[in-house]
């Protein structure tokens, strides 16, 4: 695995755990994130996960 896959995913476990924190709080943003990515697949995630999968092996 190259190492600007192995950045994007790391970035992502940071984000994912500071999502977390945040939604302990009064607002829960990771259901509206989630909710908003479901409803209007926005290009930016799509590129996401294929930077994250694109150094998977193929089975």
């Amino acid at each position: 695995m190259s190492d600007r896959h192995m950045a994007t995913r790391i970035k992502c476990v940071f984000i994912l755990l500071l999502l977390m924190i945040l939604d302990i709080g009064p607002i829960p943003i990771t259901a509206g994130m989630g909710l908003f990515i479901v409803l209007f697949r926005p290009v930016w995630f799509k590129s996401l996960v294929d930077t994250i999968y694109s150094g998977k092996d193929s089975h």
